[in-house]
């Protein structure tokens, strides 16, 4: 390899020294071997190439070599070929006597083949497209399997005839087959030959030569360009030592992987976990090469074995393993590989269900004689072996089958090790091989012999082994190919060589050698069949006691090998085949064995283990002896009773508060993370989900039928308030309402799911969100109920409902799958996208706390890191008493199972416990130190709190009949010591609700203070404070969840089925829970003198002070280790196992009950001195409990964390304690006699409830032992062992070459890791989902929310609901502008009015007569300069009110309207109807459109300018385009006659900037499916954003050089577009005889934000009547638009507008129907009439203003409709808002205050990046007062403008004057101006014009001119400086550098 290791043993470095020195051995001719241990420790780096001179592989892809890949780059040693004859042919193709072999040339020819000889294609690598035809005998080719070919060759040449060719290398030459390397017959033997349907001889299916494959070089150090299935060219080790290969014999390859895809009759092998292997190496997928990431792993503890490519000489083939050198170095790798072991990892049980029932058996062939099961075995092994069959074949066996378990799992195992993953193939060569069967055993036993005696043996162990063997022996290769591309010349070869078959059996012998026993290795001669009755005969002689393992192999005779392990352990056997039980199989047992009668046996060895006879005569007696009084140990320290019950006088626990609902911050973190990704569905462009057509949500929750988690989940959404709020229930609502929303998945859910089905289909408009709370219950495949169907009804019901067609395809209904274990939907299969996953937020990031809640989630992880030391109180414990009974009794009784003796004996130590509370002392020592702290504290603490509150305790007994006996017993027990009343015990089952007696219910009613009659309690958490025991029962847990009172969860009886990571987490999860926050737990516990004293009383009679602080000291001395291997079982624990365990064992005698006498008269009270002798670590470790005696353990079990110095050194010091244990008792002053008085002091004082510290501390948890080593032991990076199990039994791996889980994956890269390395298995819902990963194989609508258990999911999704649906509501509403109008007090009463109070349209006449209002009244303009009109002069000195300037940007104001069907939507709104008329056609492409260029002269510009259209294909049909050329000629108009109404004829046009995606464009509802043009006016930057979002828009696109122009650019240009184009429809019109009056002269210019139109209904009493009542309402756009183009006389209109909207109108606004004033934002523009008064270009603001006051001065009519009003929506983004004005210099963005907007002329001033125009016009708005002081708030004196209005800020007015002739002008003879305002004047302004006006003295003038020049020209032509003075530093100019043209002020007073 290369590496260094700097004088470190490391066991794969040892195996390639030991075997590179075989291998030099072996060719000493030339090398002298150098001693093994002085090459180990050597530093130097050795060149690959140089070791064993570079010696090559054998090449093999012909592939490769067909195109002269790697070979002809890299040349090998030739392989030297005998010369052919002299005169022979040597033509490629043909045989040496000159007969043509092509398969071409003989496919139509009779060829005579002898009997048993087959036709075979070989390869010539010089003709790569040719076979060559060959007849080979078929025993020397292998059977379908790859298996059963015989060494050696026998051939004929069928062209010549030439027979009897025995040696493969002798028929190669003679067929000129001109090989380079070595000819094998696997190499170039490809086809078999078959006849088709004509005769025709054509290539049949590939020879599969795989056994060889697996097993012939495990070394891809030196594989250059070997395969990943190595092909046969390079064969079995046994080859190795033959010229004539040899084929392999040995099924490596998965069955049915002849199947390309997974494969699907044996879903248990591991054949779909890779690409299949089509026979061999033709597979296209495994070409490529394998590539991984070597630091990902942690580094190799398996051994990895290096192997040599070349094979040894061929006089070495009898070499033997017994060689010195070999034995020293085999010895020393088993020792150290032992070390290294140490840390392998906690063993567990395989993984469930794998494979299926245990007894599959396997079409292998058995060889010779079947096997007989000895008939006594059980009896006499104490346990059924469990035999895994490992490679090559089986044998049958008969006889006594039912005591052994027959399980293919570990041949699964090795299958799986020898496909190499997906993730490995990504370079293009094959260069890495798997690793080899004799590898594989190796390892194996290796793995076994570091096994502790009390673990079993894991196969995901196994396969991490060999995943790590094989990578660290590839390293090289790996780095290599990860490095750089595959080179052409490959790595030279390493020279290690691999393990043989022949060293196979010695080396097995080697490492099992030093085990002590627990591993035996037989070897075979011939078959298994030897070696399993070899095993039987031991077994029965009893000589395999202490083997915990048989390893049986045979390896002898063949280069296949074959071999099985049995388990022989009885403790590992048991375990072992009890997992492999399915969870029926499982309870089918316990139920037989129950009503059998098996289990009386358990009964009566019990009875006799009980000093005074049978634990129930005990019992009788103490009730008669008693008769219903409670035991005075109970009454001395008992509450009184009138203190629980009595309500008034007694005193009130104040510990007890249920808490209110309310919503956490993590909840709401999720809810709003939910919302954000149905709204990323909604927004994505697939059209999913259109969230814009929902109006309200609906949701249906469906959850597991456990009558429990349905009450629970009822009483949630009731307080939660959801449906209220969801508008979908009434302010009372029943529960029967409430019962509609959630569905329990049983046998009636299908009734109610498709009534919710049927609701979503025929509300089309309601978004229904399909909960599926427990989501990873129940995965089975409808497929499987069809098959099943009478099993059970509810198997797959989950499938046939939420995944059935109704509602995969609705577009209404979103699923989301809430679940705490989500591996099993997160397969490569699964219909959940990983973009769709929502994953609970980590508390904390970078140390900082995320969302500040007062409590604390206590979960899994908690639970674990409260093992580690340092910490004082473990909340995870295992009970080492109880767990040594289980053991000895299993070898009591082998025909139990477990699960049942583990009930009974649990069942007993409670019975035990609880007569020991109750007074009869000796019965403490029948049962556990933990199961008595539990009894104890149950039943003492209700006396610790004045209303009685205790706590309860989970007793979990998965089996239900095995709950049922557990309950009756604890029952009866509870009854004989009368304590009905201080306990209840509850039943609980998934199918029935909770039973809980009347003196309870009285109870929970006070303490809940619930008044009605009937109340039962439904829930688990509406038992908060009662005290009992819950027997939780059911295979699985549904959801439950569980009070606060909750302090002890013992799960001593969980199967072992709960070893997948689901099940394991599931489990735990029942003791998560929240912690308060305020105080930390380590620290509460120390300051709390009263606990110890509160403490003692619930502990055992005999504590030792002294002990306990000599304990707890010297505990702080020891160094601690992290070793936790025994760290919760302490010693006393230990001590008093010790005793039972030789109490219970019969093995030792006879008489079951002496050992226990004996042991007794040991230690007197081996209760008492192992309680004792716990306290010292009981003081370290239930400190941080600081909870009630009740709540703390003080026996903890086992010393906290203190290393175990061996185990015995515990022991002995605990019997040093135990010795003196009278003194000990008397000393302590707490005899079991005084204890009652002791206790009754105390009690005042210590009186706490137990419910004070529940909220404080989480419960404690007891598990079996086998799964506290699972859930405590971690891996090398620190993640828990338990996190690496399968994830669920629902699913299995899709490889064993995977990498592990890290401890630093966040849940995302959990959740793609799984994605990515499980398949479901066959009956998953989601198997038959095949898109794998890819994304059209992800259902779109469908969610996954995971977080841990208990941890508030319910809550969180509840509140989703509740945001969703205010969305919802709040996407169908929309914030319009709502202000009143302004200026209304300044409004002119002129004689003038429009009485006609009912007229539609204006009647032309009436309506010249009205005069015009200058006022401005649209409440946008509230901050512009007020027109002053001649009339209002005088009234309007107090008028305009000037705002505080805070106020001036104060947000306008705003109502949220409900948006009506007539509304225009933005880019958001996606429906049916308006898909076509948006463009987004989902199975089409994008809308085509056009570009064409349209020219117009204009002589105000200066030049031609050239617009741009763009024009959808679907739109065309507006334009007139030329015939020849298809140049756009015009847009065409209709006639001013048409009176169609399918049809709106103005053109539509919207000027818009920055708004693509919030414009509100869509115009098909407003318009209500009318035809209409409507063009968007867009700037040129802008165009490409704009046709992305609107494809089927009309864009016209405005030249470059307004890119930075204001809105008055567009007006003017869309203006001057449409009369030019009027003018071009006039022409071409007339050649049709059409009048050019007749030609529609009208267009609309709305702006991009009006959202709906009002109009207004009028109720008039009479003509001229008082009475006037009015009614608004929505109408279409189409509705106003068709009104108004059907007023008569309308071409004599300029303008037509409507008012803006107001919900604060008065009717004094609506009385007239016609107003001639301003109008804005929507306008009906009449371009003929208008022809002669342009929008200034140049404007930003108030450009409509100014256009209208220019209308008006032409003599224009402007005519508002006041009963028509607009909606204007609020857009937060683009429009005027997209123009910043910035510093042209820094790039720092500073702000810039308008006061320096202007600069002096040729000063060094700040340049900004703005229009000039701009900067003006902002300037003036906020600072023209310093220009125009006199004016300010002077209204009656205003600034005399001149032909434009500029807004001068609200302060100052404004006077508009026109200096076209004719105008219309008001009369300014009474107005003496206050200043003068000439912007850009042109040559209609002249001295004599200005002469007319009157100013104040001192009033000022401000010109502005385009430059410096024109300035002076101004100034001189109009004659100013006769009546204004000026002074130089009066000029100024915008802050524009001179490239930007800057614009120049001159200011000056008059004198």
């Amino acid at each position: 390899m290369g590496n260094s290791y700097a004088g470190q043993l490391k066991t794969t470095r040892f195996e390639e020294v030991l075997h590179n020195s075989i291998e030099a051995s072996l060719r000493s001719s030339s090398l002298v071997p150098r001693p093994v241990f002085s090459q180990l420790y050597l530093e130097a780096e050795q060149q690959l190439s140089a070791l064993e001179g570079g010696s090559q592989v054998d090449n093999e892809d012909e592939e490769e070599e067909g195109e002269g890949g790697l070979e002809s780059t890299c040349p090998p040693n030739p392989y030297q070929m005998h010369p052919p004859p002299e005169g022979c042919c040597t033509m490629d193709g043909y045989c040496q006597a000159g007969k043509d072999l092509r398969l071409v040339s003989l496919s139509s020819e009779p060829i005579d083949v002898p009997t048993g000889f087959l036709l075979v294609g070989a390869k010539s690598p010089s003709l790569p497209d040719h076979l060559l035809v060959c007849a080979v005998d078929k025993r020397f080719l292998p059977d379908d399997n790859g298996h059963n070919a015989l060494l050696g060759f026998s051939g004929n040449c069928v062209g010549c005839g030439k027979k009897g060719f025995c040696y493969f290398t002798e028929f190669s030459n003679h067929i000129n087959l001109k090989l380079t390397t070595q000819p094998k017959k696997q190499k170039h033997l490809k086809y078999y030959l078959v006849r088709n349907a004509q005769g025709a001889l054509t290539k049949g299916s590939l020879i599969c030569w795989k056994g060889s494959e697996f097993r012939s070089r495990q070394a891809a150090a030196s594989t250059c360009s070997s395969s990943l299935f190595p092909p046969a060219e390079s064969s079995g080790p046994l080859a190795a030592f033959s010229s004539e290969p040899v084929p392999g014999a040995t099924p490596s390859v998965p069955m049915g992987a002849q199947q390309a895809g997974p494969a699907s009759e044996h879903p248990s092998l591991a054949a779909a976990v890779g690409p299949a292997v089509l026979n061999g190496r033709d597979s296209p997928k495994h070409q490529q090469l394998v590539k991984s990431d070597p630091s990902a792993m942690p580094r190799l503890s398996a051994l990895g074995i290096l192997s040599n490519s070349g094979p040894p000489k061929k006089r070495h083939k009898g070499w033997s393993p017994e060689s010195p050198s070999a034995a020293d170095a085999g010895y020393s790798q088993g020792g150290g590989n032992r070390a290294k072991y140490e840390s392998a990892g906690m063993s567990c049980v395989p993984q469930v269900g794998l494979v299926g029932p245990a007894s599959v058996t396997f079409p292998a062939v058995a060889s010779g004689e079947p096997v007989s099961v000895p008939d006594n075995l059980l009896q006499i092994c104490k346990a059924k072996p469990v035999i895994f069959k490992g490679h090559g074949n089986f044998p049958y066996l008969c006889g006594n089958l039912n005591d052994v378990v027959v399980s293919p799992l570990l041949y699964t195992c090795y299958q799986n090790s020898q496909s190499i993953s997906r993730a490995y193939e990504q370079c293009g060569a094959s260069a890495i091989q798997p690793i080899s069967e004799e590898m594989q055993l190796l390892l194996t036993v290796y793995y076994l012999v570091q096994l502790a005696a009390d673990q079993v043996p894991l196969m995901e162990d196994l396969e991490q082994i060999f995943l790590r063997s094989w990578r660290e022996s590839h390293l090289t290769e790996i780095r290599q190919y990860q490095q750089a591309p595959p080179q052409p010349c490959p790595p030279a070869p390493s020279t290690v060589a691999p393990v043989t078959s022949a060293q196979l059996p010695w080396l097995a012998g080697l490492a099992a050698s030093s085990c002590n026993d627990s591993v035996h290795v037989i070897e075979c001669t011939y078959s298994l069949a030897e070696g399993l009755s070899e095993m039987f005969r031991l077994l029965i002689e009893g000589k395999l006691a202490k083997t915990n393992y048989v390893v049986i192999v045979r390896a002898c005779r063949s280069p296949a090998i074959d071999s099985c392990v049995a388990v022989t352990g009885k403790y590992q056997a048991r375990i072992l085949s009890e997992s492999l039980l399915t969870p029926a199989e499982y309870q089918k047992e316990v139920s037989y064995e129950l009503v059998t009668g098996k289990v009386d046996s358990l009964g009566a060895f019990f009875s006799t283990l009980c000093p005074e006879g049978d634990i129930d005569t005990l019992l009788d007696k103490f009730h008669q002896e008693n008769q219903g009084h409670v035991p005075s140990s109970l009454t001395a320290s008992s509450v009184p009773k009138s203190a629980s019950f009595d309500v008034g006088g007694a005193p009130a626990c104040t510990s007890y508060n249920l808490e209110p609902h309310h919503i956490r911050p993590f909840q709401l973190a999720v809810a709003q993370k939910l919302l954000s990704h149905v709204c990323s569905i909604a927004d994505s462009s697939t059209q999913n989900l259109d969230l814009g057509s929902f109006e309200k949500v609906d949701f249906l929750i469906c959850i597991p039928p456990s009558e429990v988690t349905y009450q629970q989940t009822l009483f949630h959404v009731w307080h939660s308030g959801v449906l209220l709020e969801l508008g979908l229930e009434k302010e009372h609502m029943t529960k029967q309402r409430v019962e509609q929303y959630v569905l329990k998945l049983d046998a009636e859910a299908q009734t109610k799911f498709k009534s919710f089905l049927q609701n979503s289909f025929q509300n089309p408009h309601t978004l229904f969100v399909l909960i599926h709370d427990h989501a990873h219950w129940d995965l089975v495949s409808s497929a499987v109920h069809n098959l099943y169907a009478q099993s059970d009804p509810a198997v797959g019901l989950v499938d046939r409902l939420l995944n059935c067609r109704e509602v995969k395809e609705a577009p209404n209904i979103v699923t989301l799958h809430v679940t705490s274990f989500p591996y099993a939907l997160q397969t490569q299969h699964t219909l959940i996208s990983p973009y769709n996953e929502i994953h609970w937020p980590a508390s904390y990031s970078n140390g900082v706390d995320l969302y500040p809640e007062n409590k604390k989630y206590f979960g899994l992880s908690e639970f674990i890191e409260s093992t580690l030391s340092g910490h004082s109180l473990p909340l995870l414990r295992y009970d080492s008493s109880f767990e040594a009974m289980v053991t000895a009794l299993g070898k009591r009784f082998p025909r139990l199972h477990s699960a049942v003796i583990r009930t009974f004996v649990l069942v007993q130590h409670y019975a035990a416990a609880m007569m020991a509370v109750s007074g009869l002392s000796q019965m403490k020592d029948y049962t556990s130190v933990e199961t008595l702290e539990i009894t104890q504290n149950l039943i003492n603490a209700p006396k610790q709190c004045p209303c009685g509150h205790g706590l309860m305790v989970l007793l979990r007994v998965p089996c239900l009949p095995l709950a049922a006996v557990a309950y009756e017993r604890l029952a009866h027990v509870r009854a004989r010591l009368a304590l009905e009343e201080h306990f209840e015990i509850i039943l609980g089952s998934p199918s029935s609700g909770i039973t809980v007696g009347k003196h309870f219910v009285k109870q929970l009613k006070m303490w809940q203070k619930i008044e009605a009659a009937e109340w039962r309690p439904q829930t688990y958490l509406e038992l908060e404070g009662l005290p009992c025991i819950l027997i939780f029962s059911g295979t699985d847990l549904h959801g439950e969840s569980l009070p606060r009172s909750l302090r002890y969860c013992d799960l001593r009886l969980i199967n072992s089925s709960c070893l997948v990571r689901t099940a394991l987490e599931q489990e735990l999860g029942l003791a998560a829970y929240f912690v308060s926050n305020e105080v930390p737990l380590e620290k509460g516990a120390r300051h709390e003198p009263l606990e110890s004293d509160a403490e003692k009383l619930s502990s055992t009679d005999n504590e030792d002070e002294e002990l306990v602080t000599e304990g707890s000291t010297s505990e702080k001395r020891s160094p601690v280790k992290r070793e936790r291997s025994r760290s919760h079982d302490s010693a006393s624990s230990s001590l008093s196992s010790k005793a039972s365990s030789s109490a219970l064992c019969g093995e030792s005698s006879a008489q079951p009950g002496a050992p226990s006498q004996g042991e007794r008269a040991r230690s007197p009270q081996p209760c008492g001195p192992s309680e004792e002798a716990r306290a010292p670590g009981e003081r370290q470790r239930p400190q941080a409990s600081w909870g009630p005696p009740s709540v703390i353990s003080r026996h903890s079990p086992g010393l906290a964390s203190q290393p175990d110095p061996g185990p015995r050194a515990g022991q002995k010091s605990i019997q040093v304690s135990v010795t003196p244990s009278s003194s000990q008792l008397s000393s302590s002053g707490s005899s079991p006699s005084s204890v009652a008085p002791s206790a009754s002091t105390l009690i005042p004082q210590a009186s706490q409830c137990s419910m004070t510290k529940a909220c404080r501390q989480p419960p404690v948890v007891f598990l079996p032992k086998l799964v506290y080593d699972m859930v405590t032991a971690t891996d090398s990076s620190g993640l828990p062992k338990a996190a690496s199990l399968l994830p669920s039994h629902s699913v299995m791996w899709a490889s064993s070459f995977r990498p592990l889980l890290s401890k630093t994956m966040t849940s995302t890269e959990q959740s793609l890791y799984y994605r990515q390395w499980t398949v479901p298995r066959p009956s998953h819902m989601d198997y038959g989902n095949r898109a794998e990963g890819r994304v059209d194989g992800f259902h779109p609508r469908r969610l996954l929310l995971s977080g841990p258990p208990q941890i508030g999911k319910t809550g969180a999704y509840l509140q989703f609901l509740s945001i969703l649906s205010r969305m919802l509501i709040r996407l169908t509403e929309v914030d319009v502008y709502d202000e009143e109008e302004i200026n209304i007090h300044l409004r002119e009463e002129s004689d003038w009015h429009y009485l006609q109070l009912s007229d539609p349209w204006p009647d032309l006449e009436l309506f010249k007569k009205l005069p015009f209002d200058y006022i401005i009244h649209d409440p946008k303009y509230e901050d512009a300069s007020l027109i002053c009109s001649h009339l209002q002069s005088i009234k309007s000195e107090d008028g305009g009110v000037s705002r505080k300037p805070e106020e001036l940007h104060a947000r306008r104001q705003t109502a949220r309207m409900r948006l009506s069907k007539y509304a225009a939507y933005n880019t958001y709104h996606h429906c049916e109807q308006c898909h076509q008329y948006l463009g987004f056609h989902p199975r089409c492409q994008l809308y085509e459109s056009t570009l064409h260029a349209f020219a117009f002269s204009y002589s105000a510009l200066g030049a031609e300018v050239r617009l741009h259209f763009i024009i959808p294909k679907s739109k065309e049909h507006h334009f007139v385009f030329s015939q020849p050329g298809g140049q756009l000629e015009s847009m065409r108009l209709p006639l001013v006659t048409d009176k169609s109404h399918e049809y709106i004829k103005s053109p539509t046009f919207t000027p818009t900037t920055g708004r693509h995606e919030h414009g509100l464009f869509n115009l098909f509802h407003a318009m209500d499916g009318a035809s209409h043009l409507h063009v968007l006016v867009v700037k040129e930057y802008e165009m490409a954003i704009y046709k992305k979002y609107w494809p089927n828009h009309i864009m016209l696109v405005l030249p470059s050089i307004f890119n930075s122009a204001g809105v008055g650019a567009a007006h003017f240009l869309i203006k001057e577009l449409s009369y030019h184009n009027l003018e071009l429809e006039r022409n071409r019109q007339e050649e049709l005889g059409i009048k050019p009056q007749d030609i529609w002269p009208f267009i609309v210019i709305s702006d991009d934000s009006c959202v709906m139109w009002n109009v207004v209904d009028v109720d008039c009493g009479g003509e001229r009547s008082r009475e006037f009542s009015w009614s608004e309402r929505n109408v279409s756009l189409k509705h106003v638009m068709q009104h108004i183009e059907a007023s008569p006389n309308i071409t004599h209109y300029a303008l037509i507008g409507m008012r803006k909207w107001s919900s604060k109108t008065g009717s004094g606004e609506v009385r007239e129907p016609f107003s001639r004033c301003h109008v804005h934002d929507f306008i009906v523009l009449n371009v003929d009439l208008t022809q002669n008064v342009q929008y200034n270009q140049n404007r930003f603001m108030c450009d409509d203003v100014d256009f209208n006051l220019r209308v008006h001065s032409a003599g224009l009519l402007l005519c508002r409709f006041n009963r028509f009003s607009v909606m204007k929506k609020q857009i937060a983004v683009g429009g005027h808002r997209s123009f910043h004005i910035t510093s042209k210099v820094s790039d720092n963005p500073v702000a810039i205050v308008p006061a320096q907007y202007i600069c002096a002329p040729d000063s060094k001033h700040t340049f900004l990046a703005a229009p000039a125009q701009l900067l003006l016009e902002k300037f003036l708005q906020h600072h023209s007062h310093r220009f125009f002081p006199l004016s300010l708030k002077n209204h009656s004196h205003p600034v005399l403008s001149v032909d434009c209005y500029l807004n001068l800020g609200s302060q100052i007015s404004v006077c508009y004057v026109s200096s076209r002739p004719h105008s219309r002008n008001i009369s300014c003879s009474d107005f003496a101006f206050s200043g003068l305002l000439l912007y850009l004047c042109d040559s209609f302004v002249g001295a004599s014009f200005l002469k007319k006006f009157h100013f104040l003295k001192g009033a000022t003038l401000c010109v502005i001119c385009q430059d410096r020049n024109s300035l002076r020209q101004t100034v001189v032509r109009l004659e100013l400086e006769d009546e204004w003075q000026f002074r130089l530093r009066d000029e100024f100019q915008t802050a524009n550098a001179k490239e930007d043209r800057p614009l120049f002020f001159l200011t000056g007073r008059h004198i």
